[in-house]
C-alpha cells in the first residue's frame, strides 16, 4: 500500500485562481525597462533620477538609524515629519491641516491613493479618471468594487474638458481623481480649471482625490505658472485628499515616502484602511526626511533644476522630426511621432529602444482602450551625460 505522503505528493497541485485583476499584466514601464537594459539603451521611459539624492538628506537618516530610531513610529507618521509638512502646505499653498489629525506619513504616493480608493470606494461606487493617468488608478478601483467612469482629457493638449466632467457625474459617483502636473503629458492645471471644478463639484458629496507628486516640478514662472493644489481651495480641500511624494520631490523614488493631506473625518476613514494594509513607514527615513524639511531650498530649487534639463531635451529634439508637445509641469517630455514614423505608440518604442538604442512610453498605455494618437512620452529625470547621450542617438531619426 502506498505511504500516505506518496499519495499526498502525487496528487499535490495549485488551486484555481480567478483573478481580481484579470485584464492587467507587467505594467508597460517594467516591459520597457527590461527591454531597455537588454538592448543597452538609455532608458527615458521609466520615471526615475539617474543622479544621487543630496548626501545630506542619506546624512540625516544615517543619524536617525545611529541613533537608535529603528522601532515602529506612530501609525500616522512620527510627529516632526507631519509638522513639517502641514507647515509646507500652510507656507506654499495657504492650507490649514492640525498635524496629528489631518496628516499622514505613507509608503508612497501609489499606496496612498490604493488606501485612499478602498476607505471611501464601495462596490458599485462610481471613480472618475481623467485619461490619459498614472497605471495605478484604475486596478485600484476596481480591487474596490468600484467601477472606473472614462473621462478623456483633450487630445493634444490634455486640458480638462469640463462639459465631459459634468456629463459624467452622476448619483453613484463617489471620487474624482486629478493629477496635476500630469504624468504622461506634463499638463497643469490652471487657477481658472481648479475654480471650475470647484464650482461642479460644489453641490454633490463627490470626494476629490489630487495626485500632486509632481507638486515641485512646475516650469515658466515668469509667464505665470505655478502649481495650483487642491489645498489653495477651501472647497475643494474639504473634500479633498491631497497627495504627494518625497520620493519625486527629493530623488529617492526608491524610498517609496509619500504623504496625504485631508480633514480629519476622511483621514479618520483613511488610516483605518492606513494601518491594516502598512500599519506605518520606516522611521529613520521618516526622522531623516523631517531634519532635511527643515531648509526648504532644495524643493523651491526644483523648478530650476528640471527647467534646465526640460530645456536642455527640448533643444536638442528641435534638431530631430519629432513634434514637440508643451512640458509644462513633472518630469516628462510628450512628442508627436507623426513625422517620425508611420508605426504606432507601441511598435514605435519597441523599435526606437531596439534599433536606435532609447527607450521611451506609448501614451497608449495610459488609455483603458489604448487610444493611439501618435505621441510618445521620455522622462528627462537624467543627468545631463545620459540626456546628451540618447539625444545623440536620437539625432539619428
Amino acid at each position: 500500500m502506498p505511504h500516505p505522503h506518496t499519495l499526498a505528493a502525487s496528487a499535490a497541485r495549485t488551486p484555481e485562481l480567478k483573478s481580481k485583476l484579470p485584464r492587467v499584466g507587467t505594467t508597460i514601464f517594467t516591459v520597457m525597462s527590461a527591454l531597455a537594459t537588454e538592448k543597452n539603451a538609455v532608458n527615458l521611459g521609466q520615471g526615475f533620477p539617474d543622479f544621487d539624492c543630496d548626501p545630506k538628506l542619506v546624512d540625516a537618516v544615517t543619524d536617525a538609524m545611529q541613533r537608535g530610531l529603528n522601532q515602529y513610529p506612530p501609525m500616522a507618521g512620527v510627529p516632526v515629519l507631519r509638522e513639517a509638512v502641514a507647515a509646507k502646505l500652510a507656507t506654499l499653498y495657504g492650507g490649514h491641516y492640525d498635524a496629528g489629525s489631518e496628516i499622514t506619513i505613507t509608503a508612497g504616493a501609489t499606496q496612498a491613493i490604493i488606501t485612499i480608493i478602498l476607505a471611501v470606494v464601495h462596490p458599485g461606487d462610481e471613480v472618475i479618471v481623467l485619461e490619459p493617468c498614472y497605471d495605478s488608478y484604475v486596478p485600484n478601483i476596481e480591487l474596490a468594487g468600484g467601477t472606473v467612469v472614462r473621462v478623456p482629457l483633450t487630445p493634444g493638449t490634455f486640458r480638462p474638458d469640463f462639459e465631459k466632467i459634468k456629463a459624467a457625474l452622476s448619483p453613484k459617483t463617489r471620487a474624482i481623481i486629478i493629477n496635476s502636473p500630469h504624468n504622461p503629458s506634463g499638463m497643469v492645471w490652471t487657477q481658472a480649471e481648479m475654480l471650475q471644478l470647484q464650482d461642479i463639484l460644489a453641490p454633490t458629496e463627490v470626494l476629490l482625490i489630487s495626485d500632486e507628486v509632481y507638486e515641485h516640478m512646475v516650469f515658466d514662472a515668469d509667464k505665470g505658472q505655478r502649481h495650483h493644489s487642491a489645498a489653495s481651495f477651501p472647497a475643494l480641500a474639504a473634500r479633498a485628499f491631497v497627495v504627494s511624494s518625497f520620493g519625486k520631490t527629493y530623488h529617492v523614488t526608491g524610498w517609496k515616502v509619500g504623504y496625504v493631506a485631508a480633514p480629519a473625518a476622511l483621514t479618520t476613514e483613511f488610516r483605518k484602511v492606513h494601518q491594516f494594509n502598512v500599519f506605518t513607514v520606516n522611521t529613520p527615513v521618516q526622522y531623516g526626511l523631517a531634519a532635511f524639511m527643515a531648509d526648504a531650498t532644495p524643493y523651491l530649487s526644483l523648478p530650476a533644476f528640471f527647467s534646465a534639463k526640460r530645456d536642455l531635451f527640448r533643444s536638442g529634439l528641435a534638431n530631430t522630426r519629432f513634434k514637440l508637445l508643451p512640458s509644462e509641469g513633472s518630469y516628462f517630455q510628450c512628442v508627436d511621432i507623426s513625422e517620425v514614423t508611420d508605426l504606432g505608440e507601441a511598435d514605435f518604442c519597441q523599435w526606437l529602444t531596439t534599433e536606435i538604442g532609447v527607450a521611451a512610453i506609448p501614451l497608449s498605455a495610459f488609455y483603458g482602450d489604448g487610444f493611439d494618437q501618435r505621441v510618445v512620452r521620455f522622462c528627462f529625470a537624467k543627468k545631463d551625460e545620459t540626456l546628451n547621450m540618447a539625444l545623440e542617438r536620437l539625432a539619428r531619426l
